[in-house]
């Protein structure tokens, strides 16, 4: 493998290693899904937004552009606030696998933006998965509404690729981390005033949550933003999609390491949860295999 290659196949691993993590962070941080999104995003757009003034790159789109990443922004608020819930409400290894049905999903959602049927192969894929989801439904019922939240924000996560997969032919990937970021924040604020609004005692936060907020904002949202992009330059999608698939991995000993009991699962968790993974790993090795050559 070239030295460059490898360089970027290393960082690619440190990024899915750093998705991973995200979800330790909402475990740590005390505060409840929406004010802990809202400052995710908000620092997020600050450090991206430094990084253009830096670079001094332009920030121009057209009205369309705007219109695209106000809605796809919204979807990726949306779409952490329903991940972090299911941590609140369950734990770490719950949301991940979960949210592991993301391939799924996105083979559901990808034929009506890009008008072609339903692979049948695919569908088959989905009913072995939905088989995985049962059986971890079935012994891990405390963790119901954990489930749902993540199969929600696992769905808006699918959505979100395939529009992103739709933009990205018009517009740089660092344009899009920093509107879709600011709408994001931008629509969370909306919600907060027409509701409660910004009370102190859902964003008073700690100087532990300070730090751990800062931490997700900057390297695991604006840093691994901007990294996953250029990063699509030098590795061939095939490698990224089954190493972005060890995220749930990665994140599930995290959690082990660091919260012990509180994440240790049922045996029939993990076989529903290992289905689930097989599955999503070998429909993406059936679908890159035509358009991709491996190292």
């Amino acid at each position: 493998m070239p030295k460059t290659k490898l360089k970027n196949y290393l960082h690619l691993h440190f990024l899915v290693f750093i998705w991973g993590f995200t979800a330790i962070l909402g475990a740590l941080i005390h505060l409840k899904a929406i004010p802990l999104v809202w400052y995710r995003m908000f620092f997020a757009v600050l450090f991206v937004l430094f990084y253009f003034l830096i670079k001094k790159k332009s920030l121009k789109v057209d009205k369309k552009g705007l219109i695209k990443f106000l809605i796809s922004g919204t979807i990726i608020a949306l779409h952490w606030i329903f991940f972090f819930s299911a941590i609140k409400v369950s734990n770490v290894s719950v949301a991940l696998v979960s949210m592991s049905t993301g391939a799924f999903f996105t083979s559901l959602i990808e034929p009506l933006f890009f008008r072609r049927r339903l692979n049948p192969i695919e569908f088959l894929f989905g009913l072995i998965i939905i088989f995985g989801l049962y059986i971890i439904f079935n012994v891990e019922t405390q963790y119901t509404l954990g489930i749902i939240y993540g199969l929600t924000a696992s769905f808006l996560s699918a959505l979100f690729t395939v529009l992103n997969g739709l933009y990205i032919k018009q517009y740089r990937g660092a344009v899009l981390s920093f509107y879709q970021l600011l709408f994001g924040v931008l629509f969370i604020t909306f919600y907060i005033f027409s509701t409660s609004g910004f009370t102190l005692i859902d964003f008073s936060i700690t100087m532990s949550d300070l730090v751990y907020l800062l931490i997700l904002s900057s390297i695991c949202t604006a840093y691994a933003f901007i990294a996953s992009v250029n990063i699509m330059k030098h590795i061939t999608p095939f490698t990224v999609m089954l190493t972005i698939n060890l995220e749930p991995v990665y994140g599930i000993i995290l959690a082990l390491i660091i919260f012990g009991n509180k994440e240790k699962m049922s045996p029939q968790f993990y076989i529903g949860g290992l289905i689930i993974l097989i599955t999503v790993l070998i429909d993406g090795l059936i679908r890159n295999k035509k358009t991709t050559i491996p190292f």
